[in-house]
């Protein structure tokens, strides 16, 4: 309904949570161009999702490539230094292996049985809660279970290594997780090892203030939630970036990493992922290639990201397997 002689539409994410965004930008800058949204969802949508690789995926990469500019980082600012990524695998211990399994089948028993009582949107709201659950139990027990103990955490045994590798080596590094919760659990541990932080979270207030004293100090870490972290902070003066936690947007991460790596940093900057090994952060990742190759299909290789809204495919990578588990444990009952 706008008057207008020339449209545009600005973004940094063409393809965010699904192609039918590129839909509704192309809709809005040349009407009708792509057809209408379900002619949109029968012909590209849903095939491309099955084959990015195919004809299909080529046939729109062609139709949008004329009226698409796409100015990247790695493009436009070349002077940045190189940026190295790196996983981490954590392998769990017997006891918290234990625990996991217990959550993981608990899980899956539930979400089977709602369901089959198809409850729609509380289903999907359940989803979700278990999906948390599993993350965070991949992260440190303790986040889920009262009576788990620190030692129980393979995340965080392998966060203090790091930490450790970082102080000897006078480093100073910004650690990312999406779960506050964590971060002041690993707080304590950092507080008893008499390792200097800077911290930022949500309710922080003065984070101006917070941010110049890590600049400007020694403190070689800075605890950032996702959440807070995620834009608006310039952070050169760290030349390391910890994710404790994988999430399936990697918008959100890449955003988190340019606090470190953008105009100003010079020296090289090493990103750090700690993904707990054979649990659902395992099938994140998974999804979060998917949902790229998706996405580069049709913006002629660019980088896309992975979904925020979970469709059924999304929940069959991520609840696939569902097979049964040994919940004893000699330790103790398993809660």
């Amino acid at each position: 309904m706008l008057s207008a002689e020339r449209r545009f539409a600005l973004t940094g994410t063409p393809v965010e949570n699904r192609l039918s965004e590129l839909w509704s930008l192309m809709s809005f800058v040349n009407p009708g161009m792509l057809g209408t949204a379900q002619a949109f969802d029968e012909r590209y949508e849903k095939t491309i999702a099955l084959r990015p690789d195919g004809a299909i995926a080529a046939e729109l990469r062609d139709v949008v490539r004329p009226f698409v500019l796409r100015r990247t980082k790695s493009a436009v600012l070349t002077e940045l230094p190189p940026k190295t990524e790196i996983v981490r695998p954590c392998v769990f211990g017997g006891r918290q292996k234990r625990l996991y399994d217990a959550l993981a089948l608990a899980t899956r028993q539930a979400i089977s049985k709602r369901d089959r009582a198809r409850q729609g949107a509380r289903t999907q709201l359940s989803v979700l809660t278990a999906i948390l659950r599993l993350r965070q139990m991949a992260c440190d027990p303790r986040l889920v279970d009262e009576t788990a103990r620190p030692e129980d955490s393979a995340k965080r045994a392998a966060f203090l290594d790091l930490v450790r590798e970082l102080v000897s080596e006078n480093r100073r590094a910004l650690v990312f997780s999406q779960f506050v919760e964590l971060l002041a659990l690993w707080r304590v541990d950092l507080d008893e090892a008499k390792v200097a932080y800077e911290y930022l979270d949500g309710s922080t207030r003065n984070r101006e203030a917070v941010v110049d004293r890590f600049q400007t100090g020694t403190a070689p870490l800075f605890l950032v939630s996702l959440k807070a972290g995620g834009a608006g902070l310039n952070l050169t003066a760290a030349d390391t970036v910890i994710h404790c936690d994988p999430w399936w947007n990697p918008a959100a991460e890449d955003q988190a990493t340019d606090r470190a790596h953008r105009i100003g940093q010079t020296k090289p900057v090493t990103v750090v992922r700690l993904v707990a090994e054979g649990s659902i952060e395992d099938k994140i990742g998974l999804l979060k290639e998917q949902k790229r190759t998706v996405a580069a299909a049709v913006l002629d290789g660019g980088e896309g990201s992975a979904t925020e809204t979970l469709g059924p495919e999304d929940l069959a990578v991520l609840f696939g397997d569902a097979t049964e588990v040994d919940v004893s444990d000699e330790d103790g009952p398993v809660s």
